[in-house]
C-alpha cells in the first residue's frame, strides 16, 4: 500500500490553490481572475450550483464553458462511473473490441439516422481534427473553408478554421484554409468554384457572440458543397445534446443532412472527456480503406470505458429528464424574460440566441451622460462594459457568466440543461438591478475605471 490520501493532500494543500497555479502553470489566469475579483474559493458543486465554504450557493450559468449539460456530479453519471471501475474491464488493449464503445456508438446514431459511424477521441479540437482529417481524405482536396468568428478549438489543425485572429496569433503557419462571412452562399460557391475544397466546417449557433445560421443556409450550403463535390461538416461541440433545444442543432431546420459531425463537451457528463465525430459510411470505408490503415486515424485514449460509461449515462439522463425539451421550454422563457427589458435599458442592445444559448449584447447609448461613459470605456478596449456586468452578478449575486469572446459587448448564457423556472427568475432579478446600477451611474462604473486604467496599462 502506499501512503497517498487524496483527502489528506487537499486538506493540507487546497488553500495554495491560486500560489500553485501561478508559480507552475498559466499564471495569467490567476493574475486575471485576482483583477476582476473572479479569485473564489469554491468547495463544492451539485446540479446547477457551486457552494463556498461558508455555505453560500452560486448559481453557475456557464456550465463550465458547455461541459456540464446534464449538470454537475449527477448521481446516475456518478453510479455508471463507480459501476465500470468495480468491474474492472479489460480496457484499451487496443487489439478487442470491448462492448462500451459499440453501445454509445449505437445510441449516438440514434440521434442523426443519417449518419453511420462514429470515431471516439478525447476532446472537442480532436473532435474536429479528425473530421478535417476524414474530409482530406474522402474528397482528396486540401482546402477547408470556415467561417468568420468561428470557433473550433486550439490544435494546429482546428487552429487553421478559427474565425478569431487573436487565437491564431503567434502560431502560423497553420494549414492553407480561408473564411467566408456566416450566411453568405455567393462567398461559399466563390470558393468552390477554385474545386480544391474539402469541406465546409460551420456551427449551426457561433458560440463567439452567439449568432445562428441564418434560416436555410445549412440546407443550401450543403446542396451548393455537395454540387462541387465537397463535404458539409457541423460542429456541434457546444450546441449538440439538446443544449439549442433540439438534440442536435442542425436539427432545427428541416432537410438538412451533414456529412460529419462533431460532439464533445457534455458526453462527457463533466467527468471523462470525451469527443465523437459522426460520419457518413462511404466517408469511413475511404479513410479505412484496407486493413493496412486499419490504424491510420486512433487516439491512444479514445474509447475509454470510463469515457464510454459516462457518455452512455450522459445520454440517459437527457432522456429519462428530458432536458433537451427543458432547454427548449426554459431557453424560451429566459430569452423571453430578457428580451423584455430592451426597451427599458438603452446600454441593452439585442437578447438572442436558441434554447439555453443565449446571447445578451449591449450597445451605445442615447442619453449623453451615459453615452460619454460608454465612449471611454470604448476607447480603452470594446469589450469592457460587458465585464463590468459580468463582475457584479458574480460579486452581488453569486451568478457565474462569461463575456462571450474578445473584444465583444456580449455575455453568453450557457447553464446547464438542469435548470428550471427558479434559475430564470434568480438570474432576470440580478440582471435588472445591474441594468439598473449601470443606468443610474452606480458602484459598477468604479470598476470601470479600474478596468480602463487595466487595459490603458496593457496596451
Amino acid at each position: 500500500m502506499t501512503g497517498f490520501d487524496l483527502t489528506k493532500l487537499l486538506a493540507e494543500r487546497g488553500g495554495e490553490r491560486y500560489e500553485l497555479h501561478m508559480r507552475h502553470l498559466n499564471h495569467q489566469l490567476p493574475r486575471m481572475l485576482r483583477t476582476i475579483g473572479f479569485d473564489k474559493v469554491y468547495e463544492r458543486a451539485e446540479g446547477a450550483y457551486f457552494y463556498d465554504a461558508e455555505g453560500n450557493d452560486y448559481l453557475d450559468m456557464l456550465a463550465g464553458f458547455g461541459v456540464m449539460g446534464v449538470g454537475r456530479h449527477h448521481p446516475v453519471v456518478r453510479e455508471a462511473l463507480h459501476d465500470v471501475l468495480d468491474a474492472q474491464l479489460a480496457d484499451l488493449t487496443r487489439f478487442d473490441c470491448q462492448p462500451l464503445p459499440g453501445l454509445l456508438a449505437e445510441k449516438l446514431l440514434s440521434y442523426a439516422p443519417e449518419l453511420d459511424r462514429v470515431f471516439f477521441g478525447n476532446s472537442g479540437t480532436e473532435a474536429v481534427e479528425t473530421a478535417l482529417k476524414f474530409a482530406r481524405c474522402a474528397t482528396g482536396r486540401p482546402r477547408v473553408l470556415y467561417c468568420a468568428h468561428a470557433f473550433h478549438g486550439l490544435t494546429a489543425g482546428s487552429l487553421s478554421v478559427n474565425g478569431e485572429d487573436g487565437f491564431r496569433d503567434g502560431f502560423a503557419p497553420l494549414l492553407p484554409d480561408t473564411s467566408v462571412p456566416l450566411g453568405d452562399l455567393e462567398a461559399l460557391e466563390r470558393q468552390l468554384r477554385k474545386k480544391d475544397v474539402a469541406a465546409l466546417v460551420v456551427e449551426p449557433v457561433q458560440g463567439k457572440g452567439v449568432h445562428a445560421a441564418p434560416p436555410g443556409y445549412l440546407r443550401t450550403a450543403r446542396e451548393l458543397l455537395h454540387r462541387y463535390g465537397a463535404l458539409l461538416i457541423v460542429d456541434e461541440v457546444q450546441t449538440g445534446l439538446g443544449r439549442t433545444g433540439d438534440f442536435f442543432a442542425y436539427q432545427h431546420e428541416k432537410d438538412v443532412e451533414p456529412d460529419l459531425v462533431c460532439v464533445a463537451k457534455s458526453l462527457s457528463g463533466g467527468y471523462v472527456p470525451v469527443g465523437a465525430t459522426l460520419g457518413k459510411e462511404w466517408i469511413f470505408k475511404r479513410v479505412y480503406s484496407s486493413m493496412d490503415r486499419v490504424l491510420v486515424h486512433s487516439a491512444s485514449f479514445g474509447a475509454n470505458a470510463q469515457a464510454m460509461a459516462a457518455g452512455l449515462a450522459t445520454l440517459a439522463v437527457m432522456d429519462d429528464e428530458r432536458l433537451t425539451e427543458n432547454a427548449r421550454r426554459t431557453g424560451d422563457l429566459l430569452r423571453t424574460r430578457l428580451a423584455a427589458l430592451v426597451d427599458t435599458y438603452e446600454l441593452l442592445h439585442e437578447v438572442r440566441g436558441r434554447g439555453l444559448m443565449i446571447g445578451i449584447e449591449f450597445g451605445r447609448p442615447r442619453s449623453l451622460k451615459l453615452r460619454s461613459r460608454w465612449t471611454m470605456l470604448q476607447a480603452a478596449r470594446k469589450g469592457l462594459f460587458a465585464q463590468m456586468v459580468v463582475v457584479p452578478l458574480l460579486q452581488k449575486h453569486r451568478i457565474l457568466t462569461q463575456v462571450s469572446g474578445d473584444h465583444l459587448e456580449v455575455i453568453k448564457l450557457i447553464p446547464p440543461l438542469v435548470i428550471g423556472e427558479a434559475e430564470v427568475d434568480r438570474f432576470v432579478s440580478a440582471f435588472t438591478q445591474v441594468m439598473e446600477d449601470a443606468h443610474n451611474g452606480g458602484l459598477m462604473w468604479d470598476f470601470g475605471r479600474t478596468l480602463v486604467r487595466q487595459a490603458v496599462a496593457n496596451r
